[in-house]
């Protein structure tokens, strides 16, 4: 029972892990402008996305650009694109390993295969969870150093959006799903099974054993 708890609750937290991925991934406020100025009022606001620029009025209408060129983005955006769509498969093949190997499902009859397959499909939500760890960290420490950068204009400056706050919790409940995955441990219950038949067998035989010493005397 215990362990069927950790792989489930390991299963809900991969699988919630990689739809915020996917979110993340999807969303546009990767980098936000920074209002660093004196005056308060300002017209719009900028969000750099994975695969687009919006840009928001102060009216409320938004106006969105998809990237012209994969090789025209920064080296950090490249990366991001690559690593998360990866994250986002890898999400997906943890999915159908775990679910083949878990102790709710029938499709592997062997319980010591089945805990391995889940084991596997953790270590799977662990490198997912790194790899869209890798993009939102390189990220953000390029948006902190440009911010303080006294040779960056403060047009081009950005702030950390939503999608990286989204990715970082991403990223936790992938690691701590994918450890509770590798936590799971074989069943021991044909062991049990086998020690009480081999108990079994043993309770007639001492009676007989008994009955024939009397016969014999």
């Amino acid at each position: 029972m215990v362990s069927a708890g950790l792989e489930i609750l390991g299963l809900s937290l991969c699988v919630v892990g990689s739809l915020l991925v996917m979110v993340s991934c999807g969303l546009p406020m990767w980098k936000v402008t920074a209002f660093i100025e004196a005056n308060i009022v300002v017209a719009q606001t900028i969000w750099d996305g994975l695969w687009m620029t919006c840009v928001v009025q102060s009216t409320g209408q938004m106006q969105c650009k998809v990237h012209d060129s994969v090789l025209a983005l920064t080296h950090d955006l490249q990366a991001a694109r690559a690593l998360t769509i990866i994250s986002s498969v890898l999400g997906v093949l943890g999915l159908m390993v775990v679910i083949a190997g878990a102790q709710c499902t029938n499709c592997i009859r062997v319980e010591y295969v089945k805990a391995r397959v889940v084991n596997a499909g953790g270590v799977i939500y662990i490198i997912s969870g790194v790899l869209v760890l890798v993009p939102l960290c390189w990220m953000a420490n390029n948006i902190i150093s440009d911010f303080y950068n006294p040779q960056v204009p403060s047009s081009k400056k950005r702030e950390i959006g939503a999608a990286l706050y989204i990715g970082w919790a991403a990223s936790a409940l992938l690691l701590i799903g994918g450890a509770l995955l590798c936590c799971s441990c074989p069943s021991g219950g044909n062991s049990g099974y086998s020690m009480q038949s081999g108990g079994k067998g043993r309770g007639p035989t001492s009676p007989e054993v008994q009955e024939r010493g009397w016969r014999a005397e």
